[in-house]
């Protein structure tokens, strides 16, 4: 996993102050929670609200963050999945900043909040 890079894109996106995670597995928890934060407050932004932009451009980032963590040649079929777990959200996110009724951003939270619990208990 490139843990460097995301911590990287993730610190200029956010400066959120993350120099001091050496963690894998905490980049990975504090990434996955981060999307789930966003996506739920992107379902109760009112389309004018100014923040609305910048809620969906840490989204978009967190889920480059995890697209780009994976290494698909040790996760091999976990990674694959997991790579279109996050390319599902993206295009919902896609969808729900066109305004788009069907974006099921609903759902994106149920997988990503699944994902963190299990992510939990594998440390």
């Amino acid at each position: 996993m490139n843990y460097a890079f995301a911590r990287e894109q993730y610190k200029q996106s956010t400066k959120a102050g993350l120099s001091g995670i050496s963690d894998p597995h905490e980049m990975i928890t504090l990434t996955l929670s981060e999307l789930s934060r966003c996506l739920k407050k992107i379902q109760t932004t009112s389309r004018t609200d100014g923040q609305r932009n910048v809620t969906f451009s840490k989204a978009f980032t967190a889920v480059y963050i995890l697209q780009t963590s994976l290494d698909f040649e040790k996760g091999g079929e976990i990674s694959e999945n997991l790579f279109k777990l996050y390319e599902y959200c993206r295009t919902q996110l896609q969808r729900a900043l066109k305004l788009d009724p069907e974006a099921e951003l609903v759902t994106c939270v149920q997988v990503i909040d699944d994902m963190i619990d299990a992510w939990s208990v594998i440390k």
